[in-house]
């Protein structure tokens, strides 16, 4: 005769957390754009990769264009999430300029579905029309990106003030760069190459001084 079960130890275990709708909805929004494209997918795609109701997603966004700004906000975040732990593992100055440069290779390394397709913040923006609030989000994305380059290059031991703006520039264009051509390989290499080339243009600027 089977012994009976361990009430005890069955209820030890703690029941399984409900994932509410809206966050089912985000995670399968994020999958399916960044494979897809806005454009490419269908609010009945997302809807069944979240396994809810196509009224759960009005219920929670007032349109797809809602949920796409959802997707560009989280996706912002989320970035700044590996920027901030990079950040905080930097131990000198130009590393904290280059967290910047190990953010995006944390998220280009990260895994995917169906392969690493670049930066899903400008690929969404290509697919947006001209004005849409979408583009203005990852355009102040890509603003603070710069910001963060500006603030860590200012505290490098001998960089003139005046240099400061332009460097951050320059290493802003080489990471968009290299992040596009990421994307098009669906890997990771040129954000290591262009990490090392960041490197020597700091170097070139404060004499090679850390």
């Amino acid at each position: 005769m089977p012994s009976a079960p361990d009430r005890k130890g069955a209820e030890a275990v703690p029941p399984q957390r409900k994932v509410p709708a809206r966050e089912r909805l985000l995670e399968a929004a994020a999958e399916c754009f960044y494979d897809q494209g806005v454009n490419g997918t269908g609010i009945d795609a997302i809807t069944a990769a979240a396994g809810v109701a196509r009224m759960s997603l009005y219920n929670n966004f007032a349109s797809k264009d809602d949920l796409i700004l959802a997707y560009l906000e989280r996706r912002h975040a989320e970035w700044l999430e590996l920027h901030r732990r990079r950040f905080a593992k930097a131990t000198n100055a130009p590393d904290r300029v280059l967290a910047v440069f190990d953010a995006y290779i944390d998220h280009a390394e990260m895994a995917y579905a169906h392969g690493f397709r670049g930066c899903g913040l400008l690929n969404a923006a290509a697919e947006l029309p001209a004005g849409a609030p979408g583009r203005a989000l990852v355009r102040r994305h890509k603003e603070e990106v710069e910001s963060l380059l500006a603030t860590a290059v200012a505290d490098l031991p001998a960089m003139r003030a005046d240099r400061v703006a332009p460097v951050a520039e320059e290493l802003s264009y080489l990471l968009e760069g290299a992040m596009a051509r990421a994307g098009l390989d669906g890997a990771s290499p040129r954000l290591h190459r262009a990490r090392e080339m960041a490197l020597r243009i700091l170097g070139a600027e404060t004499g090679g001084r850390r």
